[in-house]
């Protein structure tokens, strides 16, 4: 079976990173058994300049894109039903706020370390989409946390502290020198990079492709 890294650049105030992901994961259940993936997720701020206390998101998006409130709900609407069909919570989309998530990063890096970095975005995901809660808040890091089966107070020490701040901003560098300058980012292999939350039938072919090369250099 082939083996091929993927570095999924992404963040959990971005609504398609979790459509992205359950797409991944359908093209992963159609190669079972044919490719053997190594799953690293990586740091991008969609809202760097974000202060701490967020803003309302049809605000912040209107502002954005320069729409006005009833374009933008109906954008939402329509993202969440493409994650309903995909059996995502995102229930609290339209409640929540665009927040910065550079926290949120330093506590995904250390679940990293705990080999629970994809159960903890997970979870992360759904408490931002589905509940509305703030990605970044301590508690709700440490809630997450818990219920993905690491310790809570670890997780919120770190929230608090600014443990893995280096090692996120150099990650987020590193992607961006890359070439990723939007979220869901694909890195297969370290050499191409899929944008966008492609269908999973997409996935399921670049995937097939590196692979092969890959066997074709052995």
């Amino acid at each position: 079976m082939e083996k091929l890294r993927i570095d999924l650049v992404s963040d959990v105030a971005c609504p398609w990173c979790a459509i992205g992901y359950r797409r991944l994961e359908q093209a992963l259940e159609t190669l079972d058994g044919e490719i053997d993936v190594e799953l690293v997720w990586q740091p991008f701020e969609l809202n760097r300049d974000m202060p701490p206390e967020g803003e309302p998101i049809l605000e912040h998006l209107c502002r954005k894109y320069g729409k006005d409130a009833a374009t933008m709900e109906q954008s939402q609407r329509e993202i969440m039903a493409v994650a309903e069909e995909l059996g995502l919570n995102f229930r609290g989309a339209v409640e929540r706020r665009a927040n910065n998530t550079f926290d949120t990063h330093r506590v995904l890096a250390w679940a990293a370390t705990q080999n629970r970095a994809t159960p903890l975005q997970l979870a992360l995901f759904e408490a931002y989409f589905g509940e509305a809660k703030n990605p970044s808040d301590p508690e709700v890091l440490r809630e997450k946390a818990i219920a993905v089966g690491l310790d809570g107070d670890a997780a919120e020490a770190i929230a608090r502290s600014d443990q893995y701040a280096d090692e996120v901003r150099a990650a987020q560098q590193q992607f961006m020198d890359a070439g990723v300058s939007a979220v869901p980012g694909f890195i297969l292999d370290g050499r191409y990079l899929i944008s966008g939350a492609q269908p999973a039938d997409v996935l399921v072919d670049a995937l097939r492709q590196v692979a092969e090369e890959n066997a074709n250099r052995q």
